[in-house]
């Protein structure tokens, strides 16, 4: 029977990573060979952290997720940076959270972009799976994001 690992972050504390995470963000802007303009990108688990970052760090100047878990709606109005987040069209678990998210974006009237990315399921931008890997969408969805980042950052 093989044996199998639980990734590395089950034993985090999600609230303590927040923290520590908006506290990077904080010392990257003031780092002295930073341009004071802070991104962030996560996969699935980073990207559930991606957007919890763009509640809790409101000095962040972009964040993308990638089918990641969203922030709830009420605490939406707390996020200041601007959004890009793509999301798998066979990702049910994850995509039950995106009408909510959006409505409570649109609301709020903050700054985002969403992407569906059609017959494509979680993880499709992870080159290691190749069940799951579609390499259209993650080089479209990558391409999106370093533009994101371009038009963000600079």
């Amino acid at each position: 029977m093989p044996i199998r690992r639980a990734p590395c972050f089950r034993g985090l504390d999600r609230d303590a990573a927040v923290q520590n995470f908006a506290a990077a963000v904080s010392f990257l802007r003031s780092h002295p060979q930073s341009t004071g303009k802070v991104g962030c990108v996560g996969f699935c688990w980073g990207g559930a952290m991606a957007n919890q970052l763009a509640v809790h760090a409101p000095d962040l100047n972009a964040a993308v997720a990638f089918y990641g878990r969203q922030a709830v709606a009420a605490d939406v109005p707390k996020i200041k940076t601007s959004l890009l987040l793509h999301y798998a069209s066979e990702d049910q678990g994850i995509n039950a959270g995106i009408a909510e998210y959006e409505a409570a974006l649109k609301q709020a009237g903050k700054e985002y972009t969403i992407h569906m990315y059609e017959n494509t399921q979680h993880a499709f931008h992870n080159d290691t799976s190749e069940a799951r890997y579609n390499a259209a969408a993650a080089k479209l969805a990558w391409e999106r994001t370093i533009a994101f980042f371009n038009a963000k950052l600079k």
